[in-house]
């Protein structure tokens, strides 16, 4: 009953993180391409920005329901062309996640026909490294090279303070800090968020990440 339990409350805190990152990523969506893929943000027109509803897949090998959450559809500049982009957030190790991240793709290919940008954001302490694409190789052929871009939040925070930037903000605490720089990012936090002009239901929200300090 115990491990049923802590299993359980386990998986409401992936929840929580999950729908915690979503909001914060639909809300400040430029701004977190802005300040993490800034070569991706150079084409992107973000007056066209549309976020699709919530999609849900059934893994027929499991059997679970899983869900993506993320999925924005943009014009490029000065074309016509639409670009999706997926957003995957990560707040766990996960050896097969590279796999997951192609199926995620095939199945959202399979029902839009559109090019996908594929982003996936780690914010667990465990040091393992997730593999950056999922191929399928033979020794007469390569059949398959999936690849996605990743952001690792353990970065140096230090590098992000001068940036007047909410999604800066919001991940301050979720970046790479020793025990002792605790308090130094919380003073760097507030004083980033002193600069920006943001109504109380934007502020609350960026609040919400110090507060799982």
């Amino acid at each position: 009953m115990l491990t049923s339990t802590l299993v359980l409350e386990r998986k409401s805190t992936y929840i929580d993180h999950d729908r915690l990152f979503k909001l914060l990523i639909q809300t400040f969506f430029q701004e977190f391409i802005e300040a993490f893929f800034p070569e991706e943000y150079s084409y992107i027109n973000f007056s066209t920005v549309k976020f699709l509803e919530q999609e849900v897949f059934t893994d027929i090998i499991s059997g679970e329901r899983r869900r993506i959450d993320i999925l924005a559809e943009v014009n490029f500049k000065g074309e016509d062309k639409i670009l999706l982009i997926h957003v995957e957030p990560q707040s766990y190790y996960q050896q097969e996640f590279h796999e997951r991240m192609f199926i995620y793709y095939s199945r959202l290919y399979e029902k839009h026909r559109k090019p996908i940008l594929p982003i996936a954001v780690f914010s667990y302490n465990n040091r393992k490294e997730v593999p950056e694409q999922f191929t399928v190789e033979f020794p007469s052929l390569s059949v398959l090279e999936f690849r996605y871009l990743q952001l690792h939040l353990k970065k140096d925070w230090c590098n992000f303070i001068h940036k007047d930037n909410p999604v800066a903000a919001a991940l301050l605490s979720k970046m790479g800090y020793t025990e002792e720089e605790r308090v130094q990012v919380k003073m760097e936090f507030l004083r980033m968020v002193s600069r920006m002009e943001l109504n109380p239901a934007k502020m609350a929200l960026i609040y919400g990440f110090l507060k799982r300090t």
